[in-house]
């Protein structure tokens, strides 16, 4: 880099913060936070206090006291002024505001991921959107334990099972005491697939439901018009199914043989090849429709692959198509890994369970700006998102911000680094292979869907169904 100051040809030239300084601005706007309630005694400004709080997380700084003095300076040099002045200010703002500052970012980066994502904002008609669920650490603190901590954990018939067999092949080792499993948070992320970056999460403690997060977010939040949700096999069931459908969204997911299945129902006038039913007991007993799907069945890496949506039609949604998207899928899981290893994640620095789950809130929000930044200026030079990497864009952030006040030379400044900022292209000589533990003979695998052909009972309550919708007619 260049030296501090002016240009060898003696004129003023834009350091560091300046980049960075803009590349905020673009994101955080006044409007963002119009709608924002606060109590009488909050003096603070939601702008340059959501601004703070992005730098206090960028900082790699160990000590969250510490990593907030280095956002307080940084936010004195790029915008000279300071939302608020301590540590606990901040954080208790974050904690008490932050049901309403975090969906009021999310709806802002939403509308810069379609601004500039271009022909990534969609794949085909649809919105593609990943769901799926992941664990992060917190210190071990009693609050933290008894906030985050699964009481039960380790006493299930299958967990008790597998220490036994853990215990035979170790001898006599000494094993860990099931009760003292570290407290965690589970985060259900949604993820732009085509973009592939966050769009927004759900916490709560180490024994979540990831479907029941799944869907508090589906009944919370809106989604745009021809949104498909794409997930794995943990995301299956009549209930979460119908509500997707009753939504107005569409699903892709992936079926094992914990799935039962109908065929030839009669319920739709052209049963067409790959049309099932998903129709259970209990729900036919209690009037409800039977869900008309669709079965997709491709060849997997690891196997038969089985998918079941509601896009019966194959020119909305091909095969083809169906298998791209699962295999984009699979980046939601590179998303985890990012924020745990790349940004720092893996275990979290906060000592109370509010705090806590403010500090991964905007722990992901100041990821996803610094990923955004690079995504954005990649796209304008025609390299698709599927080609950032979001450790060199964190790198990039933090460049700026070490070495603020530096003039860059014009290959350095900070738009030409976020367009370096890519994951290697080459092609692999050989199969990368998954590490697998040696003593497990088989490769995960969610098995073949039960399919059978409706019965005649099956029939008559179908007929019995469609009388109750004729008379409510």
């Amino acid at each position: 880099m260049a030296k501090q100051g002016r240009s060898k040809s003696g004129g003023d030239q834009s350091v560091n913060l300046d980049f960075l300084r803009k590349a905020m601005e673009w994101v955080f706007d006044e409007s963002i936070f119009g709608n924002l309630k606060k109590h009488g005694n909050a003096n603070w400004v939601a702008k340059p206090l959501a601004m703070l709080a992005v730098l206090w997380v960028w900082s790699n700084n160990p000590c969250l006291t510490g990593a907030f003095q280095e956002a307080s300076t940084w936010s004195k040099q790029l915008f000279g002024s300071l939302a608020v002045n301590s540590y606990q200010v901040l954080t208790t703002a974050l904690v008490t505001y932050g049901e309403q500052l975090i969906p009021m970012m999310w709806s802002r980066l939403h509308g810069l991921m379609e601004q500039v994502g271009e022909e990534h904002w969609r794949i085909g008609r649809w919105v593609p959107v990943a769901v799926d669920g992941s664990r992060v650490s917190t210190p071990r603190t009693k609050a933290n334990e008894d906030a985050f901590r699964a009481p039960n954990y380790g006493k299930s018939r299958k967990a008790k099972s597998r220490e036994k067999k853990r215990k035979k092949r170790r001898g006599k080792k000494k094993q860990a005491d099931a009760k003292s499993v570290t407290p965690q948070i589970w985060i259900t992320l949604l993820w732009h697939m085509g973009m592939r970056l966050p769009w927004s999460w759900k916490l709560g403690p180490s024994n979540s439901s990831e479907r029941d997060h799944f869907k508090e977010m589906l009944r919370e939040q809106k989604f745009p018009k021809d949104t498909l949700f794409c997930g794995d096999a943990g995301f299956t069931g009549y209930e979460l199914w119908k509500l997707i459908i009753d939504q107005g969204h569409s699903f892709l997911i992936r079926i094992g043989s914990n799935v039962r299945l109908l065929k030839k129902l009669g319920y739709y006038a052209r049963e067409r090849n790959g049309i099932v039913y998903v129709w259970p007991d209990a729900e036919a007993r209690k009037k409800q429709p039977p869900l008309i799907l669709r079965l997709i069945h491709f060849k997997g890496d690891q196997g038969d692959v089985y998918l079941l949506t509601n896009v019966l039609n194959s020119r909305n949604l091909s095969d083809a198509q169906a298998s791209q998207m699962y295999r984009l899928r699979w980046g939601i899981e590179l998303q985890f890994r990012t924020l745990k290893q790349t940004f720092g994640r893996r275990k979290l620095r906060s000592r109370t369970p509010d705090r806590a789950y403010a500090e991964l809130a905007w722990s992901l929000i100041g990821l996803w700006i610094a990923h955004l930044f690079a995504v954005k200026e990649q796209i304008t030079i025609g390299e698709p998102p599927s080609h950032t990497s979001a450790g060199m864009a964190i790198q990039v952030v933090r460049q700026m911000l070490l070495f603020g006040r530096e003039i860059p030379d014009d290959d350095e400044d900070m738009t030409a680094l976020l367009q370096q900022a890519m994951v290697d292209t080459y092609h692999r000589s050989s199969k990368k292979q998954g590490r697998y533990n040696p003593r497990i003979k088989d490769k995960p695998s969610s098995g073949k869907p039960k399919i059978k052909k409706a019965t005649a009972e099956h029939k008559r309550k179908l007929k019995e169904y469609k009388e109750i919708l004729s008379t409510a007619a």
